[in-house]
């Protein structure tokens, strides 16, 4: 079992950039898919952008194709959400979660993860 920690988050004006890491701790890291998910204020909390176990597919939410760019470093135990173009609809808590898994099709439901970060904030404004 993987514990998940976020980091990266703040506040940035519309347009600007943010990169928000999520460190793993244990060593099976490598065998965990991995997801993003946010949750902005009286809205249910929804999937943002997923990656397989060793990084070869991605997979994202319309809203963010072409803006968000998930990666992972399986050496440091860590993913990323590199974040472009933000609008204020991005705001939100992010959160990231994992999924042991090896298999090459991508989850993109709460209920299929089942370990979580605590959730780091991003915010937007105009």
């Amino acid at each position: 079992q993987v514990q998940l920690v976020e980091s990266g988050g703040g506040s940035v004006q519309a347009g600007g950039s943010l990169r928000l890491s999520c460190a793993a701790s244990g060593r099976t890291f490598s065998t965990y898919s991995m997801g993003w998910f946010r949750q902005a204020p009286g809205k249910e909390r929804e999937f943002v952008a997923a990656i397989s176990w060793n990084g070869l597919y991605t997979k994202y939410t319309d809203s963010v194709k072409g803006r968000f760019t998930i990666s992972r470093d399986n050496a440091k135990n860590t993913m990323y959400l590199q974040m472009n173009s933000l609008k204020p609809e991005d705001t939100a808590v992010y959160y990231c979660a994992g999924r042991n898994s090896v298999s090459y099709y991508l989850r993109d439901a709460e209920s299929d993860f089942g370990t979580w970060g605590q959730g780091t904030q991003v915010t937007v404004s105009s």
